[in-house]
């Protein structure tokens, strides 16, 4: 696929340019503001997908150039396998897709996923036949990565799981997040 620029990007291509030697830049900051001429000129395209690594508590984004960006997380339970049920604050494996962008009343920014699939429903189903669940449990729904509150990135900062089974990104780093990651971005959420 070849990329076209549209006439912004060559007006930010200087600065750009300069902001890749400003001390202090890291690695992420100075890929990330590459990729905002591919924004421009990918405007209608979805090039970004994402990988969370529980075992590495790391949310990495790529885009068809590879590597794109790398934010701290946290999940719900210390119990990092897969979702078994309703409740058990684990974060569900599996090939996800956002369904849904919403600010939430609480933490600000949040990107649904469409937990249940149907594979998640085929191993919840499988786990109840084995009796590996009571006959009354439920699979649950409402999984997302969203941000912390405000004052509590420290969460991430000290691997304090604490959500109900979502993904936690810190709040400053998820409104970046938030700004480019659009409905349909695929999530591989792994062990």
């Amino acid at each position: 696929m070849k990329l076209r620029f549209s006439p912004a990007y060559y007006a930010l291509a200087p600065l750009l340019l300069l902001m890749a030697f400003v001390p202090g830049n890291n690695k992420k900051y100075v890929h990330k503001s590459a990729g905002v001429a591919r924004k421009f000129a990918t405007l209608a395209e979805n090039p970004y997908y994402i990988i969370i690594d529980k075992s590495d508590y790391e949310l990495k984004v790529f885009d068809d150039e590879g590597w794109y960006a790398t934010y701290p997380i946290v999940f719900g339970s210390k119990d990092l396998s897969d979702k078994m049920r309703e409740g058990d604050r684990r974060t569900p494996t599996g090939t996800f897709k956002i369904v849904l962008k919403k600010i939430h009343n609480k933490w600000g920014p949040e990107l649904l996923l469409d937990y249940p699939t149907a594979e998640s429903f085929r191993r919840f189903n499988e786990r109840k036949a084995k009796g590996q669940l009571p006959a009354n449990a439920k699979i649950g729904d409402g999984i997302a990565i969203h941000a912390t509150r405000p004052e509590e990135e420290w969460t991430v900062d000290n691997f304090y799981n604490w959500t109900d089974g979502c993904v936690s990104v810190k709040y400053s780093e998820m409104k970046d997040l938030f700004s480019y990651i659009q409905v349909g971005t695929r999530v591989t959420i792994q062990p």
